[in-house]
């Protein structure tokens, strides 16, 4: 089907691409610059700003319940945007539509923050959800890592860093089309040729854009920068991976969902038809895509 209507309405309003990176002041920004007030947003029964350590968090309970599922949510923005705040709507879903209770992680961003700054955050607030499980009601057997687009790369590299140091506490991991080979050679998914250009995220923003992140020292051939690249994905918590049909970054989402199959991790891939990349951050609310969080519902209980 071709790109919707509503989101190619939106794309044909957006100036051209070019190779050049984006001014981070002005990107944080205009991220931030349109989010609904907070009487507009999901009602929960609680949405707290507080600290994993030292690590900015905003944990959403929602309902009064003894005992929760705990999902831990990394927010996209090419390793250099995104905040609490742009995916505040997200983890409101989320947590609305599965009952999880989500913490959502406010981590460092580059270039001010050097590899691996932000991923050591998130990793850091998967354990100190172990260790403060009284006091987040978790029930002890139900962790899940979430994330979209870089937060999708910081998702799985969190769970393989957790395989390895003998971690086991996280039992899922929902990747919204998630940038997990930041080798950006146009010749590795034909996606990246396909949607080349005038669909939102295009493959001539791919290295300018992550540009921030590589230079601060993520090399993309280490495995916890591009986990696509690990040896092997055997031992992986169960998988959902979602990708969209206009994104560039569909086929290395989809090999990525390939190779967990492969290696025998239980894995669910739902492609979405008519859809580009970032479309839960921003087009959620279109009934064609509006099942995305019972989706991820489904796939947590």
């Amino acid at each position: 089907m071709p790109v919707h209507p509503e989101i190619a309405a939106f794309l044909s309003t957006l100036p051209p691409s070019d190779a050049t990176p984006p001014d981070v002041a002005g990107w944080r920004a205009m991220g931030e610059a349109h989010l609904p007030p907070l009487e507009e947003r999901l009602p929960l029964f609680s949405v707290e700003d507080t600290v994993a350590g030292d690590v900015p968090i905003r944990i959403y309970t929602p309902v009064d319940a003894a005992k929760f599922g705990v999902l831990v949510y990394f927010h996209g923005g090419a390793f250099f945007s995104g905040s609490l705040e742009t995916h505040d709507g997200i983890a409101r879903s989320i947590a609305d539509a599965s009952g999880y209770k989500v913490i959502s992680v406010g981590f460092r961003l580059a270039p001010e923050a050097l590899f691996p700054a932000g991923l050591d955050d998130c990793y850091s607030v998967v354990t100190w959800v172990r260790d403060n499980a009284a006091y987040l009601k978790w029930d002890g057997s139900r962790l899940a890592v979430a994330g979209d687009s870089s937060g999708g790369n910081f998702a799985a590299a969190v769970t393989a860093r957790a395989l390895d140091d003998g971690l086991d506490i996280i039992t899922q991991q929902v990747l919204l089309y998630p940038s997990v080979d930041l080798d950006f050679d146009t010749e590795r998914y034909p996606s990246l040729t396909e949607n080349a250009e005038g669909k939102g995220l295009e493959t001539i923003t791919l290295k300018p854009f992550n540009s921030y992140y590589i230079n601060s020292g993520a090399n993309p051939a280490n495995p916890l920068v591009s986990p696509i690249k690990r040896g092997s994905l055997a031992g992986l918590p169960e998988a959902l991976v979602v990708t969209a049909e206009y994104d560039p970054l569909r086929d290395e989402g989809e090999m990525y969902a390939q190779r967990l199959a492969q290696a025998g991790v239980k894995t669910q891939h739902i492609r979405y038809d008519g859809a580009t990349h970032g479309f839960v951050q921003y087009f959620a609310w279109l009934p064609e895509y509006s099942s995305i969080f019972q989706e991820i519902a489904r796939f947590l209980k």
